[in-house]
Order: structure tokens, then sequence, then C-alpha cells
């Protein structure tokens, strides 16, 4: 009930970070999932059985060998992955930093590999170094770090 209300009825444009979650939502109708989590290979046809049924099922990518995995599996059907590349912006969890001087040419390899097999969508990061932030100031303080990089990294 939450989602429905989040996307206002439209059922899309949702960020799960399980696959159980995306399943969840799937069965309950939603047909626009990002999947925030650089896919691992062992769940890769999970993913791919999610991308050929939703509308728009997308990923994260944050290196050259997930990037090599998505083109050694195309999907099915004239479908083609849809990934997002995570930029770790200070969260250290998951992504490649924007300053690494491989993030530029990883978007480069994505965007204008095989766009037919995989389509570049954006690029995603995740301020999770807020959980630890004591008040309101230091989450903004991230966050406009965090923006600042993107906007940086975007922009070249």
């Amino acid at each position: 009930e939450g989602a429905e209300l989040a996307t206002g009825g439209t059922r899309r444009g949702i960020v799960v970070s399980t696959l159980a979650e995306a399943h969840f939502f799937a069965a309950g109708g939603f047909d626009d999932i990002l999947y925030a989590f650089p896919v691992p290979r062992w769940r890769l046809a999970e993913c791919s059985a999610l991308a050929q049924r939703l509308q728009q099922f997308q990923v994260l990518l944050d290196s050259p060998q997930g990037l090599e995995m998505l083109l050694q599996n195309p999907l099915p059907s004239g479908k083609r992955w849809l990934v997002w590349l995570k930029l770790d912006c200070g969260n250290a969890r998951a992504g490649i930093r924007p300053t690494d001087p491989e993030a530029l040419a990883l978007a480069r390899a994505i965007a204008q590999g095989s766009p037919e097999l995989v389509t570049l969508v954006g690029v995603y990061a995740h301020c999770g170094n807020t959980y630890g932030c004591r008040d309101i100031p230091a989450i903004q303080a991230i966050a406009r770090d965090t923006t600042a990089a993107v906007l940086e990294f975007v922009t070249a």
C-alpha cells in the first residue's frame, strides 16, 4: 500500500534492495523496478527472469566484469539490460568512486559498447553514509557532497 501511495498509483519507478522485494512488487503489479545492488553472478538468472517478465527491470553495474557478465548473457526477445552505473560517493559499500579514472571508462563502455544488449540509463548513488549522522546538518552536508560528486562526474 505504501509503494502504491508513493508512486501515485502508477506502480512504476520503485527501487528495491533485494530480489525478494522485486518479486513481491512484481507480483503486486509493479513493472518498473530498479534492483539497487550490483548484480552478483549467482543472481544473474533471477535478474534475467525479472527483466524478461517486467516492462522495465533495471540493475546496477560498478565494474567492467559486471558489464562483461551482462554482455555474455543477453536477454532474449529483443529485450536489453537496463543499467545504472553505481557510484560510491563515500558510502564504501558498493560502486566505483566517481574520481576513479576507470569510472568514466566504464560509463563510456556501457553507453557505447552494445546498446542493443546493455543500455546505460543513468548514474546512481546512495547516501548510506548518512546512517551514522546525529543531526540534520550532517545529513545535508553528505547530500550536498554526493550531489556535487555525481554532477561533476556526469559533466565529465
